[in-house]
């Protein structure tokens, strides 16, 4: 594991491997840099940097900054950082979860330091359909997450956080998946750490997982759309994110192709194989 210079006050833990073509993958929740792993074995021809969010991992925790240092145009000044700092040429840059509403950030940004993207939901184009009854039945974390409540049942307590995780690693996944034990327990241990449940429970306090901003979110002029060729993996499976949400994607992206997965919520660890092949397509026509 090595680590970054700072940005923010930040330093990002990241793994690198590989030559070729360079590639950056972002994480999602509850999760970090270990999501990639196989991806990144399935990519030979490749420069992989697998970093972990700021919050997450071992990546830098800074309890007394303000939440607005954990949204997603604050990691996305982070994973700027990373690449100018490692001086890779235009990375495709892959995303999943809370890694793909950062990799869009960036792709606003910074354009000029994108090649293409390849991104699974949460995306762009969901709007009031995420306020739905059904879909409120999903989406309960959401608010739960900004209170101090969730800090006192959870943050520090080993059990506490191994069954919170559990919950959403099942209930996520699809039919055919279940989290290797030992990834799982990896990821206990890394939340479980006093006071890390709790950084990560800061990208939904400042906003950027919030369902305001989602239903809130309007379509861009046609001049304005992300102009960054983009492959979207959709999961056939995920409860939070049903196929057909799908359907806007062409209001914010001006170059997009969709392909729906048979996977569930987790698709980088669900179907590697799948996510390495759109990554390495992204990276050899663009």
């Amino acid at each position: 594991m090595k680590r970054t210079a700072s940005v923010d006050g930040f330093r990002l833990a990241y793994e690198r491997s590989g030559t070729g073509t360079p590639v950056v993958l972002l994480h999602g929740w509850p999760s970090d840099r270990t999501e990639y792993r196989e991806v990144a074995a399935l990519l030979p021809g490749a420069d992989v940097v697998l970093p972990d969010l700021r919050g997450f991992g071992a990546s830098d925790k800074h309890p007394d900054d303000p939440t607005a240092q954990y949204g997603a145009d604050a990691q996305a000044r982070s994973i700027v950082g990373l690449i100018e700092e490692l001086g890779l040429d235009r990375p495709v840059l892959g995303g999943h979860d809370v890694g793909s509403r950062v990799a869009v950030a960036i792709a606003k940004q910074r354009p000029d330091l994108v090649r293409a993207l390849v991104l699974t939901p949460p995306l762009p184009g969901i709007g009031a359909r995420i306020l739905t009854a059904q879909a409120q039945q999903e989406f309960w974390y959401v608010p739960f997450h900004a209170l101090p409540l969730v800090d006192e049942l959870v943050d520090g307590r080993p059990d506490a956080v191994r069954s919170y995780l559990r919950h959403f690693w099942s209930h996520w996944s699809g039919p055919r998946f279940t989290i290797p034990e030992e990834q799982f327990e990896h990821l206990v241990t890394v939340y479980a750490a006093p006071g890390a449940f709790s950084a990560s429970m800061r990208w939904y306090r400042v906003g950027a997982g919030a369902l305001g901003r989602i239903t809130a979110e309007r379509a861009p002029e046609p001049a304005e759309r992300i102009a960054t060729p983009t492959t979207v993996l959709w999961p056939e499976h995920d409860p939070l994110f049903p196929a057909a949400w799908a359907d806007r994607l062409g209001e914010f992206f001006a170059d997009v192709q969709v392909r729906h997965v048979d996977a569930g919520h987790f698709l980088p660890l669900e179907a590697p194989a799948e996510f390495a092949a759109a990554v390495a397509a992204a990276g050899g026509a663009r």
